[in-house]
């Protein structure tokens, strides 16, 4: 046996495939399988095969691993029943060994079955199909994919949702295996997904968090919905060698598949029976009709409501946009009051120092004119004698022709007694020392008045 003999290539594998992506058959008819477990021998006879199904055979695992496909994944697990009793873990992955290394190997040897995960779900579907009801050690195995513990439904989906975005929204619960929008046979998305975790708590998480919350993944405000994914065999089925037969199904096999005839009893309650099933059927089209009008009155309340908010919003934000430039113009009107104050200060401020610079120029002039009369105190000097002299040759005059035989003297014996004449040089100022009207003394000249000033202040 080989992998050539059962057909199983890349290609009939991938042209399996239904139109949501998933296997709708995973290998060869049961007709194949049977023909492949016995093989003729030289007289034409069929026997039983005895060795083991791997013997001889190896396969490329590279050739059947899809680009981009994640490995070792809940996908990839195997589900392994009617085992031998006392069968190992060494010797179901020694049956599993031509596809590859196995990442989880769980045996219970006391009822008989065991998981195994392979590298892919494409080796896996292989695994399935070549294993699947051949003989180990005297038992006809059973092999199924394991029921992914970790995988949820997500209903009310929005229009717009891939593939890549339901996997990052629910991402944020822990690591995804998987993330698919469901679509009908033309593309179109159906409103449900499927979400597979790694681990079964991230799931629990997921689950806890929009059961509790609302749970939104675009602008529309209806949110996803989160529920255990239930778990289908399509590809198997219940075959008969696998029924439960007792007697319940010994009773309901006397009578073969038929039409009921009409005025017979089964026929009246058969005819019943689809009355109340019609019935069910008008009653959940009418529970639809009323969701989906319950739906159309809630978003065109949903919609004036947004409009509503909106306005809201819009009136809002002007006022405090109103608020901003009624507080923006008090603070303006503050900063030119306080430029005007700054203004005014200024002002006054110049004119305070315009005002002090006039007063100290004019006390400076006032002491400059006080500074350079004191420096020529024999001027007022001469000034007083020259008025006492005048006023002594007035009385001479008046007495010099009545009482004096001599007539009138110029001369300083004749000059009055109130009147004595001034010692040289005191209270004289006068540069050399001279009096005024006197001429000066050798080598005095305006260059020793300079110094006399100098030396003055």
């Amino acid at each position: 046996m080989c992998l050539g003999t059962m057909g199983l290539n890349l290609a009939e594998m991938q042209g399996n495939r239904g139109p949501r992506g998933e296997h709708q058959n995973h290998g060869p008819s049961r007709h194949q399988m049977e023909n492949q477990k016995t093989g003729p021998n030289s007289n034409g006879q069929h026997t039983d095969e005895q060795e083991s199904p791997n013997a001889g055979i190896t396969i490329d695992l590279q050739n059947f691993r899809k680009p981009g496909e994640k490995t070792y994944t809940q996908r990839s697990r195997l589900f392994v029943g009617n085992l031998p009793t006392g069968v190992t873990e060494v010797e179901v992955e020694k049956l599993f060994s031509k596809y590859g290394k196995a990442a989880e190997i769980f045996i219970n040897k006391d009822r008989g079955f065991g998981f195994i995960r392979l590298e892919t779900k494409t080796v896996a579907e292989i695994a399935k199909a070549e294993l699947d009801d051949t003989l180990f050690r005297g038992r006809q195995l059973r092999v199924r994919f394991a029921t992914h513990g970790a995988a949820l439904t997500v209903r009310n989906l929005p229009q717009f949702i891939s593939n890549e975005l339901l996997e990052e929204a629910f991402s944020i619960f822990g690591q995804i295996e998987r993330a698919i929008v469901i679509v009908d046979d033309r593309g179109r998305p159906t409103g449900k997904g499927i979400v597979e975790y790694t681990a079964k708590p991230a799931a629990r998480k997921a689950l806890d968090r929009c059961a509790d919350g609302s749970f939104l993944l675009t602008a529309f405000p209806r949110p996803v919905t989160v529920e255990p994914m239930e778990q289908f065999d399509e590809d198997e089925g219940l075959p008969e060698r696998i029924i439960n037969k007792n007697h319940v199904y010994q009773k309901e096999r006397e009578q073969p598949p038929r039409f009921a005839q009409p005025g017979t009893f089964e026929y009246e309650y058969a005819m019943r029976w689809k009355a109340l099933m019609e019935m069910e059927k008008q009653q959940y089209e009418q529970v639809d009709r009323n969701i989906k009008e319950a739906q159309e009155k809630l978003e065109q309340e949903m919609e004036a409501a947004r409009h509503e908010h909106q306005v809201i919003l819009m009136r809002q934000d002007l006022l405090r946009r109103q608020e901003e430039l009624r507080r923006m113009e008090e603070l303006h009107n503050q900063e030119m009051q306080k430029r005007k104050q700054m203004e005014l200060r200024q002002e006054e401020e110049r004119r305070r120092r315009e005002e002090e610079m006039r007063m100290h120029s004019e006390e400076m002039m006032r002491r400059q004119q006080e500074g350079f009369k004191g420096n020529f105190p024999g001027s007022r000097e001469q000034e007083m004698r020259m008025h006492m002299q005048g006023q002594g040759m007035t009385r001479n005059s008046m007495s010099g022709p009545e009482g004096n035989s001599s007539g009138p003297s110029t001369g300083p014996a004749n000059m009055p007694a109130e009147n004595p004449p001034l010692m040289q040089g005191a209270g004289n100022n006068m540069p050399g020392g001279g009096q005024p009207g006197f001429p000066r003394g050798p080598g005095q000249g305006p260059a020793d008045f300079g110094a006399n000033k100098r030396r003055r202040f």
